[in-house]
């Protein structure tokens, strides 16, 4: 168990990523039912008493008629309620379970009337968990009005039907698993009982495939986020990857503003860029104000920059004066040449950037000495994201990703993909999820793993001939498969 008080879609990654890890849904829901069934017995007048389960047809409905199966162990009389029709109880786990008592225990289909409901002391709330959003629709909002209407003390499982809108179960207790759920508190769920199910460990600290939960646009959505790249000079191509890989994880445009000395050789790359000359050879000081009445004056969502800029003093004023002048609600990926930029225009205050440094990169902004082992790394990337009011995904082997107040790591990646250039993709992916409004620890998140899973998908052809275009041109394969694997799990 841990601390964190866990959203529904950050409880969605966590299952995915406790599967990917080795336990089973089927392990977890099984455990979960043993533990509200422990919990129901204790609020039960006593051996033989009666109890009602209301139960969904989701994980949250199994998690339900598994309880029963473990009251009826235990001696208490279960008897089940289906609001929709068991045919619809979707996962194979959930079915087990319903399967399991279906001849032995009484289960009827429908909603129950407030009277039937009356003449059992304890009532278990399984219709709706963690993925319901808004208020409860019909038929489980008729089941919610009869639970309230019975008077009928409730114990809820995992979060109570219809948190946060009008239409809610008011429990006595609820029983939630591994984290404390957001929006939870005494005064809507009664006293909240916590109890571990199994979850690995490894599941809470490293990213994995449930990643992709946090892709922040549905198949059918429009592309509406907007990309300003701010970088090249010396170095063009950063600038081009960082671009095109904005495009590749769903911007709808990706605009590059460099030296007027690279405009040529950017637009080169693809006809897909809009490229705009601002300055001459490389970013000066003076410069700043140019560029910061373009960027006012051009509507985008995100904006990236320090790749490929140069180490010159004057472009590291101008990024930092850029940087300075953006809105504070602006967000930011930081790179490379941009990096003590960042650091020197952050105010302390929580800003929406996520600084991308290298292995070598963060030895110079936190002062590390050369080979010193994860848990130093872990702790000064923590002080210097406090400090400074950023989010850090700083790139290594594992990567961390550090907003201050919570640290994972990504293992999920491959050497032959560790090359030159592949930081400048990772950089283009992170800009496109802030831009479509993923918050900047979830945009690092599912970056570093969806880019990782590029690359092993690039090497798998490749090999150690792996370069930065090809785990650009997998980031589509790795989004589409990805995200099947979840919808069908």
């Amino acid at each position: 168990m841990d601390e964190l008080r866990r959203s529904a879609g950050e409880m969605a990654v966590l299952e995915a990523n406790a599967v990917a890890a080795g336990a089973t849904l089927a392990g977890l829901m099984e455990n979960a039912g043993r533990a509200v069934a422990e919990e129901a017995l204790r609020l039960l007048p006593g051996k033989g008493a009666p109890v009602a389960i209301l139960a969904g047809a989701g994980n949250n409905g199994g998690d339900g008629t598994c309880a029963a199966h473990y009251l009826e162990q235990g001696g208490a009389r279960p008897e089940v309620w289906l609001p929709r029709p068991g045919r619809e109880v979707r996962s194979a786990a959930a079915r087990r379970c319903l399967d399991r008592i279906a001849h032995r225990i009484p289960v009827h289909e429908g909603v129950p009337a407030a009277e039937e409901l009356r003449r059992f002391p304890l009532l278990l709330d399984a219709l709706l968990g963690t993925g319901q959003s808004g208020a409860p629709r019909p038929p489980y909002s008729e089941a919610v009005r009869a639970i309230t209407a019975s008077g009928v003390p409730v114990l809820s499982i995992d979060e109570p039907t219809g948190l946060g809108s009008a239409v809610a179960v008011h429990p006595r207790a609820t029983v939630t698993f591994t984290s404390l759920k957001e929006g939870m508190d005494d005064a809507n769920s009664g006293r909240i009982v916590l109890r571990d199910i199994g979850i690995p460990e490894s599941a809470k600290e490293e990213v994995g495939p449930g990643e992709f939960h946090l892709y922040p646009l549905a198949p059918a959505d429009p592309r509406v986020a907007r990309i300003l790249v701010l970088a090249g000079g010396p170095f063009a191509g950063a600038a081009a990857l960082t671009a095109l890989a904005a495009l590749r994880a769903g911007a709808e445009r990706a605009t590059v503003i460099c030296p007027r000395s690279a405009l040529h050789e950017i637009r080169g790359y693809s006809p897909n860029l809009v490229v705009v000359g601002l300055g001459e050879e490389r970013f000066r000081a003076e410069d700043a104000p140019e560029i910061l009445r373009f960027l006012s004056e051009n509507r985008h969502h995100a904006l990236a920059t320090g790749m490929g800029a140069g180490r010159d003093p004057g472009t590291i004023a101008c990024l930092a004066r850029v940087l300075s002048g953006q809105p504070p609600d602006r967000p930011a990926v930081i790179d490379a040449d941009g990096l003590e930029s960042a650091l020197e225009a952050a105010s302390g205050v929580d800003r929406p950037w996520v600084l991308t440094p290298n292995a070598g990169e963060l030895l110079r902004l936190t002062g590390l000495p050369e080979g010193a082992d994860l848990a130093a790394r872990r702790e000064a990337v923590r002080k210097l994201a406090q400090r400074h009011g950023v989010t850090f995904l700083a790139k290594g082997d594992p990567d961390l990703l550090v907003d201050g107040r919570r640290t994972l790591v990504n293992r999920h990646h491959v050497t032959s993909a560790m090359v030159s250039g592949v930081g400048d993709v990772l950089s283009g992916v992170v800009a496109a999820l802030l831009g479509e409004g993923a918050p900047p620890l979830a945009a690092a998140r599912l970056a570093a793993y969806w880019v990782g899973d590029a690359g092993i998908r690039a090497g798998r052809h490749r090999g150690h001939g792996t370069l930065a275009t090809d785990v650009l041109e997998e980031l589509p394969h790795a989004l589409v498969e990805g995200r099947a694997r979840l919808a069908g799990a």
